[in-house]
């Protein structure tokens, strides 16, 4: 991988990771479009390693106060608002760890398709755009109990189909249930922590024991580009959807996905 392909392919992980467009559609799209080579095993864990310290030290503050609150009612018998989101966020990441591991290889073998990304595209762009005219926009993510935890981590867990988008689907889910826009932004971002740390931890074990070569360079490029894109796109996307709700989103995947298929059937 050259380090122009690294730049690219980072820079397009930390801005699509955190928005509601799928980043695993746009990392599919250079080899699927342009025939770039997979990007490999090292280099996906630098990248989570970029996104993941982006969304944690944006949150720092929100981060800090529910370790804490967690810890207190683990220990102490905190009752607080902080220690209930916290139990939550838990509850809300075990459908995708458990579809993750049960489903990875047929997502794998039959889902990896340009054709599905440009269908799951469009499709949840539109159930997107659908939700988010019809949402109530009332609550905050601290109203979370745990059946709506649990919905948002169902909804989390179909973003295993490349094309869904994590933050898309989570995000879909929040407005479904009542949560405003930047509570719904706020509880995605919170509960991509868990899952991209659980990711990364078991890309990093795969490269461990596979023994695939590491370019240090290029891992160094993926960390800090992914790094700070993705720390710009979670300060910018907040800012936009107060004022602009999710409609520039669903347009970008509407485009996308049309000009996807289009793509294909030239072919």
């Amino acid at each position: 991988m050259s380090y122009f392909e690294a730049f690219i392919l980072a820079l397009v992980q930390g801005f699509t990771e955190f928005l509601p467009i799928s980043s695993s559609a746009h990392l599919i799209l250079p080899s699927a479009v342009l025939g770039w080579e997979d990007q490999g095993l090292a280099f996906d864990v630098a990248v989570h390693v970029g996104t993941l310290a982006a969304v944690v030290i944006y949150f720092r503050k929100e981060v800090i106060s529910l370790l804490s609150a967690f810890f207190g009612s683990v220990f102490k018998g905190d009752r607080s608002k902080e220690a209930k989101l916290a139990w939550m966020i838990i509850l809300a990441t075990i459908p995708a760890c458990i579809f993750g591991l049960l489903m990875k290889d047929i997502v794998e073998l039959y889902l990896r398709s340009a054709w599905v990304i440009a269908t799951t595209t469009i499709v949840f762009g539109l159930l997107l755009w659908w939700v988010d005219k019809n949402s109530s926009l009332r609550d905050d993510e601290y109203q979370a109990g745990w059946k709506k935890a649990l919905f948002i981590g169902l909804a989390q867990a179909m973003a295993i189909i490349p094309g869904t988008s994590r933050s898309g689907a989570t995000i879909t889910a929040a407005l479904y249930l009542g949560f405003t826009r930047e509570a719904a932004a706020r509880f995605s971002f919170l509960m991509s922590i868990p899952i991209i740390t659980l990711a990364g931890g078991y890309l990093a074990l795969k490269l461990v024991t596979s023994g695939d070569p590491i370019h240090v360079g290029t891992l160094l490029t993926g960390i800090a580009v992914s790094f700070i894109s993705a720390y710009i796109c979670i300060h910018f996307f907040l800012k936009l959807i107060s004022r602009m709700g999710m409609t520039p989103f669903v347009i970008y995947r509407l485009i996308l996905g049309c000009g996807l298929f289009a793509f294909l059937i030239m072919q």
